[in-house]
């Protein structure tokens, strides 16, 4: 058993003796229906803390010839009694560990090729290597003799694209050493990788075009091994204690096709064995990651920032993205990227991202908070909570003034429309969003309420809340088409009390005005 070659299942058995292991190896199941065919390869794409690495020690332990699968997974999903179970020669690598101690790309790969030569010379001692000149030809004369095909599992296959970022060359290099290593040989039954970014592309082609990718964008039939999923959340909150709808508010938020909605297993694994619900996050990232991105404000970015922290959607062309961290042509590419890093979840659907969840928002107020330009918006969130209160006190007064402090000018979202100052007035509740689902645009009655809070289920005793917007109208209009279409209507059914709200903002006096009510049902 070497580093690279045949490694063994170690680490798999570690990770299911751990305090929480959730079964993912249904995706073996998958595998095994490609395997040895044309779609034999495959590439995983994940942020951190999404159990890639895991899954890599996973297919290791199914998959080693020297192991015992058997065993190892004869409570698990996956199936046993598979003839590729633990059939084939493995070889692990680490796409951030081979470039650590390097002074160049090309001096790390050719260490790579030298030490896994070396170990298939001590592992096949009886076979005769040396008319072997190029690196594939090992792999080819280890097949001939024993007729057994090899299994390659690269592990943060983009290690150096985030690690050098500005390395074209290397990049390229390293791209022409796994294609000449994987592409079309008749050793390989499986070549799978797993990384936080898809493959690079130049231009519009990738050197590693045989890969079948399975991205944040679109993961596919492989949906439901990016994360973890509902039920298996609703298992561990039993199993712990846990409230499952505050661990949704927390964790939840990657939504896929097919109504699979995946949470953070890091987080989820994390505040279940703490018994408290966090920000996990900067345990494997610090937010300065993202406030590099925002800062350079790439097409007004700031702007779209604000909009989805207000709880807005936003549209984005993904195909144009070059798949790495420097090559970016437009706001799209860097919202991309926030999607394969975590940052946003994407709707293939309507091809829209937004922030997931209270963690992930929680990153985007720390990567604003000591931005000067960003000022007025960070003290409308620390005023949130004050706001709230005022609301449900029905102090006109308070909030038109609250609202007033929120107001963003210059170029952060300048009043134009309705559209801007329903923005504001989601950043001037945002706290709120703790304590309520808060819906845009929603049915009610004879038309669409702007704004409309409904309580979440653990805060049972906080009035709904029903919000017209008027941009350079008057307050009593906004608050007469609550009355009159009936907006209440499909709250009926709401036990609790329900406040109403119009809001308005003068174009000319630049004045905000605010009338609240409770609802008479």
């Amino acid at each position: 058993m070497g580093l690279y070659i045949n490694s063994g299942s170690e680490l798999f058995e570690e990770a299911r003796r751990g305090n929480i292991y959730v079964d993912k190896s249904g995706i073996i199941n998958y595998i095994n229906s490609v395997i040895r065919t044309n779609n034999k390869y495959i590439c995983v794409s994940r942020p951190r803390r999404f159990g890639k690495t895991m899954g890599i020690n996973m297919l290791l332990a199914y998959y080693g010839v020297n192991n015992n699968a058997d065993n190892l997974f004869k409570d698990l999903k996956a199936e046993t009694n598979n003839k590729y179970a633990n059939s084939f020669f493995t070889v692990k690598i680490n796409g951030v560990t081979i470039f650590e101690e390097a002074e160049s790309t090309k001096e790390a790969i050719n260490d790579l090729r030298a030490e896994i030569i070396n170990e298939l010379k001590c592992e096949f001692e009886n076979i005769d290597f040396s008319e072997c000149k190029k690196f594939s030809s090992y792999f080819s004369k280890v097949y001939n003799e024993t007729k057994r095909q090899f299994i390659v599992l690269v592990d943060e296959w983009d290690g150096i694209f985030r690690e050098m970022q500005n390395d074209e060359e290397g990049h390229k290099a390293y791209l022409t050493f796994l294609r000449n290593w994987l592409k079309d040989k008749e050793y390989i039954a499986l070549a799978y990788m797993t990384g936080i970014l898809p493959i690079k592309k130049y231009g519009q082609h990738s050197a590693l075009n045989m890969f079948k990718e399975f991205s944040m964008e679109n993961p596919g039939v492989l949906a439901e091994y990016v994360g973890f999923t509902r039920d298996e959340v609703k298992n561990l909150c039993k199993q712990y204690d846990m409230d499952y709808d505050l661990c949704g508010q927390w964790y939840n938020g990657y939504h896929f096709a097919n109504d699979i909605d995946i949470y953070s297993p890091l987080s989820v694994s994390s505040s279940m064995t703490d018994h408290s619900f966090a920000s996990y996050w900067n345990k494997t990232e610090s937010y300065e990651a993202l406030q590099k991105y925002i800062q350079m404000n790439f097409d007004g970015l700031k702007d779209v920032i604000i909009r989805l922290m207000s709880g807005d959607v936003y549209k984005i062309n993904t195909r144009k993205f070059a798949n790495d961290m420097v090559s970016f042509k437009s706001i799209d590419d860097i919202l991309t990227l926030l999607v394969h890093l975590g940052y946003l979840g994407y709707d293939l659907t309507t091809e829209c991202v937004y922030i997931p969840n209270k963690e992930v928002r929680m990153e985007y107020y720390s990567s604003i908070e000591d931005d000067v330009s960003m000022g007025i918006v960070v003290n409308a969130i620390k005023n949130s909570d004050n706001l709230l209160k005022a609301t449900w006190e029905l102090n006109n007064v308070a909030v038109a003034e609250g609202i007033e402090a929120a107001h963003f000018e210059t170029s952060h979202l300048q009043y134009n429309d309705e559209n801007a100052l329903s923005y504001v007035i989601s950043l001037a509740y945002y706290t709120a969003r703790e304590k309520y689902t808060i819906h845009r645009e929603f049915p009610t009655g004879k038309g669409f309420a702007d704004l409309t809070f409904i309580p979440r289920g653990n805060y049972p005793n906080i009035p709904a809340m029903v919000i017209e917007l008027k941009f350079d109208n008057t307050a009593e209009t906004a608050i007469n088409q609550i009355k009159n279409k009936t907006y209440t209507k499909k709250l009926e059914d709401y036990t609790g009390n329900i406040i109403i709200a119009g809001i308005s903002y003068n174009k000319k006096s630049k004045k905000h005005e605010c009338i609240i009510e409770k609802c008479t049902k």
